[in-house]
């Protein structure tokens, strides 16, 4: 069984067991969480879709840690005007154990 969950602006598929990283949250590491926005269930060739959001059905997660993602480094160069920028960037996550998907 697996869902479609939307959480910081993102849209992520999951199954009972994984560990996905997303957008920070503010929870204590072992919280246990409840994610309601959940956009489609599916189990095996059974596909429920909601409009905008499955009725009932929602995600039960734990936090596992926080963290930061790896730097991402921008640079920027205007040609033959001696400009240059160099800037970087880590994005803060959160990690979630998948615990159970109720339909």
């Amino acid at each position: 069984m697996y869902a479609v969950i939307k959480t910081g602006g993102k849209q992520y598929r999951v199954a009972a067991g994984e560990k996905i990283k997303i957008e920070q949250i503010a929870a204590e590491v072992g919280q246990e969480i409840v994610i309601d926005q959940v956009l489609a269930v599916g189990n095996g060739t059974e596909l429920k879709v909601g409009t905008p959001l499955v009725s009932g059905a929602s995600v039960k997660a734990t936090v596992v840690a926080h963290g930061k993602h790896d730097k991402v480094r921008i640079f920027k160069m205007r040609r033959r005007k001696h400009y240059q920028k160099r800037q970087g960037h880590r994005q803060q996550f959160t990690e979630l154990q998948i615990e159970a998907i109720a339909a």
